[in-house]
């Protein structure tokens, strides 16, 4: 039995909306794998604790902010630079303001540069890929801990970096089930 050809065009359009969703929900962990694996946007390590060697030669660390085009958070870094010792722990923050009066939900990507220098850079703790939910006119400090590998003095290409940018983007997300649903009776309540 054939399909009748008004629902063969309802059935292929639903079928794109669900597999652009799937899409858009899986790219987050799907670009933080990627990244991984293939080194693509200066990728970090991650280690729970700093380096047992530092170094005498110092290097300059940069922090940037950005965000996504419709992200109505303010997002900045408190220090935009800082010189440490290659292989010392470096702490730094970044600082997020929800302007609106509606609860936001937010995760941040990052990347490094120089590209050489990803690999070397290494998070001990930061704020990346979690789910950040700020409230209406709630203000909230981040901080990201790490050293930079005191191995960066011997690769061939890295040991002539001088600045190394760690960079976040901030981008809109949806608001978990439970702050969405409190935020909805909250409405209807005020309504």
């Amino acid at each position: 039995m054939a399909m009748d050809p008004k629902h063969k065009t309802l059935a292929q359009t639903l079928s794109v909306v669900v597999l652009m969703g799937a899409l858009a929900w899986a790219s987050v962990p799907f670009y933080d794998w990627f990244c991984r694996v293939t080194g693509f946007g200066g990728v970090t390590n991650s280690a729970d604790a700093g380096s047992d060697t530092i170094l005498e030669k110092t290097i300059k660390i940069r922090f940037d902010a950005s965000k996504e085009r419709n992200m109505p958070w303010e997002f900045k870094p408190l220090q935009r630079e800082m010189e440490v010792r290659i292989g010392e722990t470096g702490l730094a923050f970044y600082e997020a303001y929800n302007p609106t009066d509606r609860p936001i939900g937010g995760s941040a990507s990052y990347n490094v540069v120089p590209y050489d220098a990803g690999g070397f850079f290494t998070k001990i703790d930061c704020f990346c890929f979690e789910e950040q939910v700020l409230q209406p006119g709630e203000r909230v400090t981040m901080p990201v801990s790490f050293y930079v590998d005191p191995a960066i003095v011997d690769d061939r290409d890295a040991k002539y970096v001088k600045v190394i940018t760690l960079g976040y983007t901030f981008y809109e997300i949806d608001l978990p089930e439970e702050t969405a649903s409190l935020t909805q009776a909250t409405n209807k309540d005020v309504n």
